[in-house]
């Protein structure tokens, strides 16, 4: 099982590799992988994250509020058809300084009325609780309560990762997990300069994984798990013999090495269907389904990444 998390992560990023050089399929011989759909080893190459860092982040007014607004108002609903829904409804990207409740409001309870989603299923945001009738209401007033403070300036402000986000922690229903991955969607833009590595909050998928490689974990937490796996990461697989690609020379931060044990995981469930795991799931639900448009991925430019790699704000 511990083998089988870096025989894993080598071949999900070569498989990231190939279809990012435009290789024709199959890019894989593993049939796990090749069958079922996983997200990247980094969690910034994954598709919502994409969309995020080159048409949420770098499109559009460049001003604190307006990156902050815009990530907020993404993140929340974290779904880029809602996103564009926003868009070609209201004829133009949502800005903070555009910004009004009736008009967001009745966009998105339009589509719910017609019987679509707006939400995505990828995590569960709890209602906030400000008396709007509809929880995607009360998502909106969070983002003006947000942006009403002095928020996004702390956040520039900010000396480190945590305190961005304990800021977002202390919002109305946002939990660690959620917490957490706000704090790194707003460390991929220019404005909040912050490392990956401080520290790492585990989602329910990573400690799944971590109960189902590890008998016992010597009484490290889930979070002191994941950092020792990016310390040993080089040696183990150069023990193993596996050649691991990074990202044009960017390593795996702590939240990317959190994501491979969500997705080991899920990839175990039928390489080591014995093994239950905690959440005592048997079976991958997703397939892989290929897209024929190619990926232009970009990142965030602060990562020095070759230039073709790089997000150009518009």
């Amino acid at each position: 099982m511990f083998d089988t998390y870096w025989r894993f992560a080598a071949e999900r990023q070569r498989v990231f590799h190939r279809r990012a050089a435009g290789d024709p399929p199959p890019w894989t011989t593993d049939g796990i992988i090749g069958r079922h759909k996983f997200t990247n080893v980094y969690r910034a190459a994954d598709r919502v994250s994409q969309y995020l860092i080159r048409d949420v982040i770098h499109t559009g007014p460049q001003e604190l509020d307006e990156v902050v607004f815009r990530i907020l108002m993404f993140k929340i609903f974290n779904r880029i058809e809602t996103w564009e829904l926003l868009t070609d409804s209201l004829g133009a990207p949502p800005t903070w300084d555009g910004y009004d409740f009736a008009a967001y409001n009745s966009v998105l309870t339009a589509a719910m009325a017609r019987g679509e989603r707006v939400y995505s299923g990828a995590y569960i945001v709890p209602n906030p609780g400000f008396g709007e009738a509809r929880k995607h209401g009360n998502h909106l007033r969070l983002i003006e309560r947000a942006m009403a403070s002095t928020l996004p300036k702390q956040f520039a402000d900010a000396a480190g990762l945590r305190e961005v986000y304990e800021l977002l922690l202390a919002l109305p229903s946002l939990g660690p997990f959620l917490a957490y991955q706000y704090a790194i969607d707003l460390a991929y833009s220019p404005m909040v300069d912050v490392g990956e590595n401080e520290f790492v909050v585990a989602g329910p998928g990573c400690l799944d994984g971590i109960s189902k490689i590890f008998a016992d974990t010597g009484g490290l937490k889930p979070a002191e798990v994941v950092a020792w796996i990016a310390d040993i990461s080089h040696e183990q697989f150069d023990r193993l013999g596996l050649d691991f690609r990074d990202l044009w020379g960017r390593w795996p931060t702590l939240i990317d090495w959190q994501n491979v044990f969500c997705e080991v995981s899920k990839y175990t469930r039928a390489s080591h269907p014995a093994v239950p795991g905690v959440s005592g799931r048997t079976r991958i639900k997703q397939e892989f389904r290929r897209t024929t448009a190619p990926i232009d991925y970009r990142f965030p430019p602060k990562w020095r990444l070759p230039a073709e790699r790089t997000a150009q704000t518009r």
